[in-house]
């Protein structure tokens, strides 16, 4: 990806990437998987698969490449499909971006007592003051993570946020598709 600035490590570059390809789309898109392989062990070992993928001149020894997978369901939470994962052993890490309202911390105050899941949701579409949000959350099998969240009022390459503790549920999540 031309426009993904240089992070200081593989898991960085691999959710600027993503969270760059996901923008690409515009916004109103499903939820997407993606597997991240190390792009040397892909060179090496599916040298017509990293062809494909455009790997077979870069140099660089170190790096993750995301792989998309077949589309997320969306007649299932996101959370019972993400428990029906196994990845095989060449998978060293995953990732999902998804699009998400959120509310200010402010908020919660004036959230109402006893709402359903779909009246909450309902009241928070609603509200004056939701974010429309993208969060591309990465995780590695030794249990490093990482995550870029964009703003829908805010979409360029400049205005996202990376950090590894953003979106710890979803981490958590991802990194239990690993679980033995």
């Amino acid at each position: 990806m031309s426009n993904t600035p240089m992070a200081a490590n593989p898991l960085t570059r691999a959710v600027l990437e993503i969270d760059e390809y996901a923008s690409g789309l515009g916004w109103d898109q499903p939820a997407r998987l993606f597997a991240l392989v190390d792009t040397a062990q892909l060179r090496a070992q599916e040298p017509a698969l990293a062809a494909q993928l455009g790997l077979e001149g870069e140099s660089e020894t170190t790096g993750l490449t995301p792989i998309e997978q077949d589309e997320v369901p969306t007649d299932k939470p996101l959370d019972e499909f993400l428990a029906t994962i196994a990845w095989p052993d060449a998978v060293v890490g995953c990732a999902l971006t998804v699009e998400r309202l959120m509310l200010p911390p402010s908020a919660e105050a004036q959230v109402p007592q006893g709402l359903t899941e779909a009246k909450l949701t309902r009241w928070v579409a609603d509200h004056p003051d939701r974010q429309e949000v993208r969060m591309t959350v990465a995780v590695l099998r030794d249990g490093a993570r990482d995550a870029a969240v964009r703003l829908r009022e805010k979409d360029t390459p400049t205005e996202v946020l990376t950090g590894a503790a953003l979106v710890p549920g979803l981490a958590e999540a991802l990194t239990a598709t690993f679980a033995e």
